[in-house]
């Protein structure tokens, strides 16, 4: 297999959080990012060549992430990675330009078999072997992957798939146009189709001179010869404030951080060699996860610290996501919020909002007075 990833998804739901980076490189349980799941799925598998697209603008946190590429084994001698800004395309195809030639050079070069494709908003840990065989036994065109969700789980523009008995899809419908059943089959864009199949497929838009993006291209040809795999691990979907919010801390549920992260799919991430976190003496601490390098004296319930974070005595957060390098000084208190990198709380501000509503502050924000919302 090769693979392809894309990470186009632009949703103001969930600004200011990827105001200057891509959903992708959102940070999830501390120390991972979004893409670290699809990099894993994609190293777990032994695929050997990946193809990326961002939008233009965004990739400086990608590279600064992913580097060569070494912690999911894409900097080997027979391992290569591309990464490309959609814009660029879209420049060609106005210049009338064959814009879709560089990932059909990319999928003759690759000389696979087939090509497995996954967007970036979904969040989950798939075994692709498994998928791969599956597709194969039942010898199909296409087969995409699908999880049982509650609707209120969906974002308008997702698909949802009726099937019959022999996990056929019968009909595709947006989540847009649902009745009102409360659980769904969600289309989780993850996609398995033969190499030479996609190529064909690539030349005809081409030739029709159709601009678009393979992940709304495979969404189009799905149809009634399309089998689906049913995915039966912990999977969600992120596409807003909330939904986001509530992946990270489900990490705080034993049985979803050990179904998600402790499968016998392992998840790679960048490494960083980091003293262990601290607690000191008056620390309070209870579920509650932190990365590396973390100075702790105040209180922390319920939440989850990225790297080099400090909360000095008498502080308190509660039920919040603190990405890096943020500090928390004496007396203040941060409640359900979602705190971005570089933030500093001056002493005794208070950062509250709810569980519904949780509050966003940007990265790099000095807060010197109280924020109240939700």
């Amino acid at each position: 297999m090769c693979a392809l990833v894309g990470n186009l998804h632009r949703y103001q739901e969930l600004m200011p959080l990827i105001k200057n980076r891509p959903l992708a490189t959102l940070p999830f349980d501390g120390k991972y990012r979004l893409i670290d799941f699809n990099l894993s799925n994609i190293a777990n598998a032994n695929i050997k060549s990946l193809f990326m697209v961002f939008n233009e603008g965004e990739t400086q946190s990608v590279f600064d992430h992913v580097g060569g590429g070494k912690e999911w084994n894409l900097a080997g001698i027979q391992n290569r990675f591309f990464i490309h800004t959609y814009q660029n395309f879209v420049r060609q195809g106005d210049n009338n330009s064959s814009y879709y030639d560089v990932v059909i050079d990319y999928l003759r070069k690759s000389k696979s078999e087939y090509a497995v494709y996954m967007g970036s908003k979904i969040l989950c840990n798939i075994d692709l072997k498994t998928l791969l065989h599956i597709h194969q036994a039942r010898d199909c065109d296409m087969t995409v992957v699908y999880k049982k969700i509650d609707l209120e789980k969906t974002n308008s523009d997702d698909i949802l798939l009726t099937l019959d008995d022999e996990h056929t899809i019968r009909e595709k419908t947006f989540a847009k146009d649902a009745t009102t059943q409360s659980e769904v089959n969600l289309c989780a864009d993850i996609f398995i189709i033969k190499t030479e199949l996609l190529i064909d497929f690539l030349q005809q838009k081409q030739a029709e001179g159709t601009l678009g993006t393979v992940e709304s291209f495979l969404r189009e040809r799905i149809s009634a010869s399309t089998n689906a795999y049913e995915y039966t691990g912990y999977l969600n979907n992120i596409f807003d404030i909330l939904s986001y919010y509530r992946a990270n801390m489900d990490m705080l549920n034993t049985q979803k951080f050990n179904s998600l992260l402790y499968s016998s799919q392992k998840v790679y991430t960048k490494m960083k060699n980091e003293v262990p976190t601290y607690y000191s003496e008056t620390s309070i601490v209870n579920n509650s996860q932190f990365a590396t390098g973390c100075m702790i004296r105040g209180r922390v319930e319920r939440s989850l610290l990225g790297r080099g974070t400090n909360i000095d005595e008498g502080a308190e957060v509660f039920d919040s996501l603190i990405f890096p390098s943020n500090v928390i000084k004496p007396s203040a208190t941060v409640r359900c919020a979602i705190l971005d990198k570089n933030v500093v709380v001056d002493e005794g501000v208070r950062i509250e909002g709810t569980p519904e509503k949780p509050l966003v502050v940007e990265k790099g924000t000095h807060v010197t007075e109280d924020i109240i919302g939700g």
